[in-house]
């Protein structure tokens, strides 16, 4: 054994095991017990007990038992004597190990003490050095006094190349693994942030694992660089610091989350603080990443309630239909908060913190909120305009897994929009089979007559699925200078998009195009062209959100023919699962600020062989 016995015993003894766990669960007082959700399966009430006096948890439910060591080696993997010295780490026990003893400890703990060193380095920096008076300046403008620098232990990464670098006097091996720096061309080590405020990121145990810089706004009548810098940067996933399971804030929240059992998660780290400063103490967020299923799986030890508090745009953007998955897994309850138009956290509690309260109390259920949003943008002075907007809510009510939950909805839906629910139930059907939706006449579903302002009928009820190829027709046609060497056919899988996207590529001209392609392309081209795209040109890439829809559409149509090919007992098992792997990888990266150019010219280069492998 690498650690006499003697001292594991002293381990045991010095490690706070109810501390220890209520990172990772919200545990409560029960008389001279503690109790809480077991982390090690789902469940509603609280089967999962812990006894302080003996350093001993059980499970009544799962049956899952043992002391500080077992929980620590169940729920981060690790063997026996990782373990134990993880534990002696936190109580400043030393260990007098053997010989055979292995490094992983060790390297661990030299990693989070770099960390620890470069955020204080940071934090003093930005306190007392006068070339961060320009950082400070900035956070006294978004209301950031001296409690809340120092309460959330903000920062400033100098304008210098090793300023970190020299203070730490790390090895290459510490500071790349850390990502705090590098080791550039020059063989020179180099910090990873320069000239930002520095947010440290901590897990729930309130150890530094990573740090976010944000570049400062330029000065008013200054030249721009050449070259722009994205506004964030963050630490890329190291040993210590994984952003699928970590969550901005929790470490300061978790109290707050337990007494409230709910949860707040916002976009980024000052809408967090800006919670905070609003008297919201529950609030955390993803770290440069969207939510995942890994977030949920921390959340749900410590909250039920899950309140999604993003801008007004984004809170539909990031509408996905897998969130009603993880309700279900998970048993939690998933919510939306609604922010004034044009609003995030940060700008609503700094003007009016009162009226940020009010949207986190009134904030409604995902489904409801999706639904309602649909219908408020949809017309409802004419026929055509409310069976319009039927349409759209029912392609997002076919997303739920739930048929009591659905039909609650449609319900709804039909009185709203003045239709019969019978025949929306029917629609309702064809979306959930995967049938396109088609009708003569919109007019005829509210079978009632039209006036003589009615919008115009299209005969085709736009499929919600076919928008992203239609934003990318817009942009080939009206802004061929970002859309250029990015857009390939074989990316729109709606035949008269595919047809489009062929003429457009292969003529000079749009003129050119609208002769040569067949009658609906054709039609759909003198659509685009009178449509301007919806793209938001002030972000760094804004054609990048466009392909990556497409992508993931395409990704899933190719998984699932590559999927019925294996049950039919068609192709090579272990080739095809190697594929179906690497295409879904490659769809978590796109969108990603630091993989997803790389995702997407990955993906365009598989699919392009791939296609021309069929075609052989």
């Amino acid at each position: 054994m690498a650690v006499p016995p003697e001292e594991i015993a002293q381990v045991r003894a010095a490690t706070d095991i109810v501390a220890l766990i209520g990172e990772q669960v919200a545990l409560k007082k029960a008389g001279r017990r503690w109790s809480g959700l077991c982390p090690f399966h789902g469940e509603k009430s609280p089967s999962f007990s812990v006894n302080a006096e003996e350093g001993l948890f059980y499970c009544f439910g799962c049956h899952k038992s043992g002391d500080a060591i077992t929980f620590v080696r169940e729920t981060q993997g690790l063997d026996f004597i990782d373990a134990v010295r993880l534990l002696a780490d936190r109580a400043g026990i030393v260990l007098h190990e053997d010989e055979k003893a292995t490094g992983a400890s060790k390297d661990r703990a030299q990693l989070l003490s770099a960390m620890e060193q470069a955020v204080e380095f940071y934090h003093q920096r930005l306190l007392s050095s006068p070339d961060a008076g320009r950082a400070r300046d900035y956070l006294r403008s978004r209301g950031y006094d001296g409690d809340t620098v120092r309460t959330f232990k903000l920062g400033w990464a100098p304008d210098d190349w090793d300023q970190l670098a020299k203070h730490l006097k790390a090895s290459d091996h510490i500071l790349e693994k850390t990502g705090l720096g590098f080791v550039n061309r020059r063989g020179r080590q180099q910090d990873f942030l320069r000239a930002r405020v520095v947010f440290p990121i901590f897990d729930p145990g309130g150890r530094a694992i990573a740090v976010g810089g944000r570049i400062l706004p330029p000065v008013p009548g200054a030249p721009l660089p050449d070259r722009p810098e994205p506004k964030y940067k963050n630490s890329p996933e190291t040993p210590i610091y994984s952003k699928r399971r970590t969550l901005y804030g929790l470490n300061w929240a978790k109290k707050a989350i337990v007494e409230s059992s709910e949860i707040i998660v916002c976009e980024g780290y000052t809408d967090v603080i800006a919670f905070f400063e609003a008297d919201l103490p529950r609030a955390v967020a993803t770290c440069g990443t969207a939510l995942a299923e890994e977030h949920f799986a921390v959340m749900r030890n410590f909250a039920k309630r899950i309140v999604l508090a993003y801008d007004a745009d984004a809170a539909g953007q990031n509408a996905t239909s897998r969130v009603y998955e993880w309700e279900r897994k998970h048993e939690i309850d998933v919510a939306v908060c609604q922010l004034p138009t044009g609003t995030d956290p940060a700008d609503l509690a700094r003007k009016d913190p009162e009226a940020l309260r009010q949207a986190i109390d009134e904030a409604k259920p995902f489904l409801r909120f999706r639904v309602d949003r649909v219908l408020s943008q949809g017309t409802m002075t004419t026929a055509e305009g409310r069976a319009r907007a039927a349409e759209q809510a029912i392609a997002v009510i076919a997303e739920h897994p739930d048929e009591l939950v659905r039909d609650q909805y449609l319900i709804d839906v039909a009185d709203h929009c003045r239709l019969d629910v019978a025949m929306l139930r029917d629609r309702l059907a064809k979306h959930r089979s995967g049938e396109r939706v088609v009708v003569a006449h919109e007019r005829a579903i509210a079978n009632e007559p039209s006036s003589s302002d009615d919008e115009p009928e299209h005969g085709v009820i736009e499929d919600p699925r076919d928008r992203p190829g239609l934003e990318a027709l817009r942009l080939a046609v009206h802004r061929p200078d970002l859309a250029s060497g990015r857009l390939e056919a074989f990316l729109f899988v709606n035949d008269d998009q595919h047809k489009a996207a062929e003429a457009l590529l292969s003529h000079a001209t749009v003129a050119d195009a609208i002769e040569a392609a067949p009658p609906p392309a054709a039609a759909l081209l003198r659509r685009v062209t009178v449509e301007e795209p919806t793209i938001d040109e002030d972000v760094a890439d804004p054609v990048g959100p466009v392909i990556a829809q497409l992508l993931r559409v395409l990704v899933r149509q190719r998984v699932a023919e590559l999927q019925l090919a294996l049950r039919r007992g068609e192709g090579d098992l272990a080739s095809s699962a190697k594929t179906i792997a690497e295409l879904q990888l490659a769809v978590e990266d796109l969108g990603q600020e630091e993989t997803g150019i790389e995702a997407e010219a990955w993906l365009l280069e598989w699919f392009a062989h791939d296609l021309e492998a069929s075609s052989e």
